[in-house]
């Protein structure tokens, strides 16, 4: 269900009866694109029943899921087509296209080509967890992130989030971490139920912005050490937490590559409805788990408002336990039933 996690509070107690929700959600049920439009954003039915509810209600977990649909024709055959209706003119007229009437042509060739073109539908399942005041997305991207938040204060006017932030930024604490591994042994470099894998990127600060990968790959190595001292940090490690989750932490606070690890969905039921209730049950019965043993081992939440660090230089110059951390103020986003006129590219949360 969940490949990706992007978690924002939900501030100023939000909440909304499920009836409230369907209604507010049902405005904007999705609807395939039309012939010429190139982009439809809906609200579609979580268990993949048509007409069915949007917000669905799991061990009092809240679930709705966003559906995207494009349409793309090549620049190249846009341009073509133009081409053709430029050179037609020219034959009967004498005259070439100005600029202007370039533009037109194009603009026309691109409607008369969108009716031939296949749809591409992807979709963001959204999970709204009241009691911890989360609202968490799948969204693989910040653009797919900034459709989701864009979506969901249209719906909602009152609602208002930011992105969570924890006390120490991932990056320092990946640096930390990978610093702390010795030779052949990068157990017990991560806290509580962590551990590291063999996946990460560094990157280099400089104008050069060196990027260097290491892909299944023994990361308690002096070579890694060496990179971080030099002033390469981390902007992606490969974790697991207690031997049942595994996924790639980010810069950014995301955690891509989620996968739930061998024996975590033994119990879990195979038959239709009660498949995707158990579904829910079990993913975020385990997501409850980890995401607060996450924000302890970044040092705790920043509670919305709270002051913000500055952000860090180098590998070698990373805040001892205790002392406040690097955190720059481009990394927080507060978006309000107020900001849903404003451009979702505006958006920015890491």
């Amino acid at each position: 269900m969940f490949k990706n996690l992007t978690v924002y509070k939900i501030l100023n107690g939000w909440t909304q009866s499920l009836e409230a929700m369907e209604s507010a959600l049902d405005a904007d049920r999705f609807v395939s694109c039309g012939a010429t439009q190139e982009k439809s954003v809906g609200w579609t039915e979580p268990r993949g029943e048509a007409h069915g509810p949007l917000v669905e209600s799991v061990a009092g977990q809240r679930i709705l899921k966003l559906m995207i649909e494009t349409k793309a024709v090549p620049s190249s055959t846009v341009r073509e087509k133009a081409q053709e209706e430029a050179d037609q003119i020219e034959a009967n007229t004498g005259r070439k296209p100005g600029k202007k009437h370039m533009k037109e042509l194009r603009e026309d060739a691109l409607l008369a080509l969108l009716p031939q073109a296949f749809p591409r539908n992807t979709s963001v399942w959204v999970w709204i967890d009241l009691a911890h005041g989360w609202l968490v997305t799948d969204a693989s991207s910040q653009g797919k992130s900034d459709e989701v938040v864009t979506a969901l204060v249209k719906a909602f006017n009152d609602l208002s989030l930011t992105l969570l932030q924890t006390s120490i930024t991932p990056q320092t604490a990946m640096t930390r971490w990978l610093s702390a591994v010795t030779d052949d042994e990068v157990d017990g470099a991560a806290p509580g139920g962590f551990s590291i894998e063999r996946e990460c990127e560094l990157k280099s600060g400089d104008e050069e912005k060196s990027v260097v990968k290491f892909n299944r790959h023994n990361l308690a190595t002096d070579e890694v050490r060496k990179h971080i001292v030099e002033g390469k940090l981390p902007t992606r490690l490969a974790m697991s937490w207690e031997g049942r989750i595994g996924f790639v932490l980010t810069e950014s606070m995301q955690l891509k590559k989620l996968a739930f690890l061998e024996g975590v969905f033994d119990d879990r039921a195979d038959d239709g409805e009660s498949g995707f209730d158990a579904d829910v049950a079990l993913t975020t019965g385990e997501l409850q788990k980890l995401i607060p043993e996450l924000i302890e081992a970044l040092g705790g939440e920043i509670e919305p408002g709270g002051a913000l660090p500055d952000a860090p230089t180098s590998g070698v110059s990373i805040a001892t336990d205790g002392q406040s951390d690097p955190l720059q103020e481009k990394d927080r986003l507060l978006v309000t039933g107020a900001d849903k006129d404003r451009n979702p590219g505006s958006l920015q949360g890491g």
